[in-house]
């Protein structure tokens, strides 16, 4: 039997959708429906997490009208979306918990959080000052939703916050990023959140880095090639800066790379969207794309 829609969850699992809604459920995990089950989707949400398993299924979806993923990012996705498809991501549905591990990775690096757990292993106790968050001035790199979701939680901190985006909006005190050569020199802590596209591909190369203050902190949870890896490393093994990095290029990162190793680096392992705000707001953003899509009007394009 074969459906207009082709979804990571069941239908009733979502909630708020039309009775008797015309659907495949398939996670990414199972088998892929057949060629003749797939023949009439028009609607394909990408499981979450499972884009490698998905983009196959592309292809194989001759009526497709529009492609919708769970993600933020969807530089892996586009070039595999046929000319005249929709393509749309999920714009709001990791602000939250994308900031919050941005604000982790921050006070964690500047308050010696790895350094403490290491000593902690050791059963040594050592009182020793860290960096603070207040008074330090944080620039936020790609300045969107989850930009805006950022500087909300890191206004009580009592820190400046420096807005940079592709270009400069003043009636939102939005920098665009031509100014960054002189935005750079005054920042303790730069947090990545550009997308990647190719202006933004090592788009943080030698020379932004040299730019940067001796000591200060690169934080990055956008995507990994925004970052020049070999001119991360020399700034990193010669002791200049200090890097907390959710993505990392490559990735993932080889057990063998040299970044594990290097001092003042702090690494998770690409976890910025996977928390328990995922599950409700995937489910908002299917509901609401879901009842256009069903009334005909235009999807909301997140991108």
């Amino acid at each position: 039997m074969s459906a207009r829609y082709l979804l990571p969850y069941a239908p009733e699992a979502i909630g708020g959708l039309p009775a008797g809604l015309d659907a495949l459920v398939w996670d990414g995990d199972g088998p892929v429906p057949s060629d003749e089950a797939l023949r009439e989707v028009e609607f394909f949400c990408l499981p979450y997490l499972r884009h490698a398993a998905a983009l196959p299924v592309i292809p194989r979806l001759p009526a497709l009208k529009a492609v919708q993923t769970l993600t933020a990012g969807m530089d892996d996705v586009l070039p595999h979306v046929p000319a005249g498809v929709v393509a749309c991501n999920a714009r709001g549905l990791h602000d939250a918990s994308t900031a919050e591990l941005a604000v982790t990775l921050v006070l964690a690096s500047l308050r010696g959080v790895p350094h403490f757990t290491r000593l902690q292993d050791q059963g040594r106790w050592s009182t020793e000052f860290h960096q603070s968050l207040a008074d330090r001035t944080v620039l936020i790199l790609g300045y969107g939703s989850i930009g805006r979701a950022l500087a909300a939680r890191l206004e009580p901190f009592e820190c400046e916050v420096v807005r940079v985006a592709r270009r400069a909006r003043p009636e939102e005190r939005v920098h665009g990023v031509d100014e960054l050569p002189g935005l750079l020199p005054s920042a303790d802590v730069v947090v990545l959140l550009t997308p990647l596209t190719p202006e933004s591909r090592h788009l943080v190369d030698a020379g932004f880095l040299a730019r940067m203050k001796d000591g200060a902190l690169l934080v990055n949870v956008a995507r990994g090639p925004v970052v020049d890896t070999g001119a991360l490393l020399e700034e990193l093994s010669a002791q200049r800066l200090r890097a907390a990095l959710d993505v990392t290029d490559p990735e993932p990162l080889p057990a063998d790379h040299p970044l594990w190793h290097a001092p003042g680096v702090l690494i998770t392992p690409h976890v910025g969207g996977p928390s328990s705000a995922f599950l409700p707001r995937a489910k908002r953003v299917l509901r609401e794309q879901v009842r256009r899509f069903e009334n005909g009007e235009p999807l909301a394009p997140g991108h």
